[in-house]
């Protein structure tokens, strides 16, 4: 394994598992976590702001550099899991030398790699060279609190949608309510996301505001013939980090 990886390092928020991936179609599998810092978007209703607000967190304390072989490592220990990169938005980091070792120690393992992403960053070939690899794409609605043209960007939810009519992504939307939906459904018009790919999660950071906002949601996300995730993290862990 250490002749893959190049002596460098990520910048690593957290990393934790094993776990349970608790959203979108693959709720439920045993997984790690893999949470790099930094963003390039600020939603209000962010629910791991302590990536990348530096107005609110002391990200010194909060982001430190792990070297790749470290979390080759730390990957290995539990073979059986899916592996989940997430951040802030880890997509940021895919022109550096640490993202080309990490993605080498991956594509090695062979296993089922998932990257979590807000969508207005295309995948890198270097990126995609992965060949069991996912995106969890979340675009950001109007309720996020961001103007249009920082939060959807077209040439990569382009590239993201493509990606989902060959089931190699899939598409999460945050919803605060069915009010939310009409801008789903024009998002996924405009950008020809087939409803297969269309998952819809209730906002909420307690059980019973996520249970809530879901029974208000899901036959509505029916009617479209959408998907809806319940973000198990959320109801199992509530205000919970590293689970």
């Amino acid at each position: 394994m250490s002749a893959l990886v190049r002596p460098c390092d990520l910048p690593v928020v957290e990393k934790f598992g094993p776990t349970l991936q608790g959203e979108g179609p693959t709720a439920g599998r045993l997984a790690l976590f893999l949470r790099l810092g930094g963003c390039n978007l600020t939603c209000s209703w962010c629910d791991t702001p302590y990536s990348w607000d530096g107005k609110r967190f002391d990200l010194r304390q909060e982001i430190t550099r792990e070297p790749v072989i470290d979390l080759a490592e730390w990957a290995a220990g539990v073979p059986h899991a899916i592996v989940v990169v997430t951040g802030g938005e880890p997509l940021l980091h895919q022109a550096t030398d640490a993202w080309r070792s990490w993605i080498a120690v991956l594509r090695h393992t062979t296993r089922r790699v998932e990257i979590e992403t807000n969508g207005t960053i295309a995948p890198a070939p270097v990126t995609m060279g992965l060949p069991h690899l996912t995106f969890n794409v979340s675009p950001k609605l109007a309720s996020s609190g961001l103007e249009e043209a920082r939060r959807i960007v077209p040439t990569a939810l382009t590239a993201y949608a493509e990606l989902a009519a060959r089931g190699r992504a899939h598409l999460k939307f945050v919803a605060t309510g069915p009010d939310d939906l009409e801008e789903i459904a024009a998002l996924a018009e405009r950008f020809l996301i087939p409803p297969r790919a269309v998952w819809v999660m209730p906002e909420g950071t307690t059980a019973e505001r996520t249970i809530e906002v879901a029974r208000s949601l899901s036959e509505h996300v029916i009617g479209r013939n959408w998907n809806l995730s319940m973000r198990q993290q959320v109801l199992l862990w509530p205000g919970e980090r590293r689970r």
